[in-house]
């Protein structure tokens, strides 16, 4: 009999309920955390560059981690939002393949889920700004951990069954492309895995083809079949997602994060960076820099 575990967990970083306006107007955020929203009151919009979302009143929203999207109220709206890092031993994402964001109504139990779980957090708002730009920065992410390392045992695990009941709704829906289909051999599944664990490595592709024993032409042709993508393509996708996170959270220089993803030289992660992402290093920067004036 087939046994499989279930390895992926979530953690709290920030649960509110907010009243939003004209002033909630932001563009090209990105986040290494999820976002999810309840609406239950005005109208807003989340977009991106090739599609918008209207965000209204009984609805749920779930924007995944790295996924580029501009935030917009033009007068009034409410809602509830959960703020959480997803988690897994091998560093693939559920949504590895689903970097869009969802909509799907909102059932009764969605809507008491969210509130018992805000009662159960207080004090876990943002409370600073409603700015990306603001919150969102290594110190306070470090500040939300510190609650939950100091958590009850009992709330942790209540944390944890809300967001993978709230979670598992989004998973259920004919958009989301599973990352790990059936057909998938083991030995790529092995391969993305490894990838994952060491994106500090200079990976090689030769290397990669030789860890599972098979010919590279071979192996990289079977690596594409599976996953859509060449393993080198592959490779630096999930290094400068990393990096992502990296700049997004931390206080390192360019140079300390080329070398932490497993590039040799600045210039080259400079070059790849701006390939995958579109915007420089220092560009990404910017976007989530934390100005006090602001």
């Amino acid at each position: 009999m087939s046994k499989s575990t279930f390895k992926h967990s979530f953690s709290l970083l920030h649960i509110d309920y907010v009243k939003l306006n004209h002033n909630w107007n932001f563009n090209n955020v990105i986040s290494p955390y999820y976002r999810l929203y309840y609406i239950d009151e005005g109208m807003g919009t989340i977009s991106n560059s090739s599609d918008k979302l209207i965000l209204e009143p009984g609805y749920l929203y779930l924007i995944p981690s790295f996924t580029i999207c501009n935030l917009n109220c033009e007068e009034y709206l409410s809602q509830y939002f959960i703020q959480f890092f997803e988690e897994s031993p091998d560093g693939i994402s559920l949504f590895n393949q689903n970097r869009n964001v969802m909509k799907l109504p909102a059932t009764e139990t969605d809507i008491i889920l969210i509130k018992q779980m805000l009662k159960s957090n207080p004090g876990r708002g943002i409370n600073r700004s409603d700015n990306p730009k603001v919150y969102e920065k290594e110190a306070f992410y470090k500040e939300y951990r510190s609650h939950n390392d100091k958590m009850k045992p009992h709330l942790k695990f209540e944390n944890q069954g809300t967001l993978l009941l709230l979670f598992s709704r989004f998973l259920n829906t004919t958009n989301f492309k599973q990352t790990t289909p059936q057909g998938r051999p083991s030995k790529i599944l092995d391969t993305m895995s490894y990838i994952q664990l060491h994106l500090d490595k200079n990976l090689t592709v030769a290397e990669l083809a030789q860890r599972v024993n098979q010919n590279q032409d071979y192996f990289s042709k079977q690596f594409l079949i599976h996953t859509g993508q060449r393993p080198l393509n592959y490779i630096h996708e999930k290094k400068i997602e990393r990096a992502q996170y990296l700049i997004a959270t931390t206080n390192k220089s360019f140079l300390e994060i080329a070398l932490d993803t497993g590039f040799s030289n600045l210039p080259h992660f400079s070059k790849m960076f701006k390939q995958i992402v579109s915007l420089t290093p220092g560009e990404y920067r910017n976007k989530n820099d934390f100005y006090l004036n602001n």
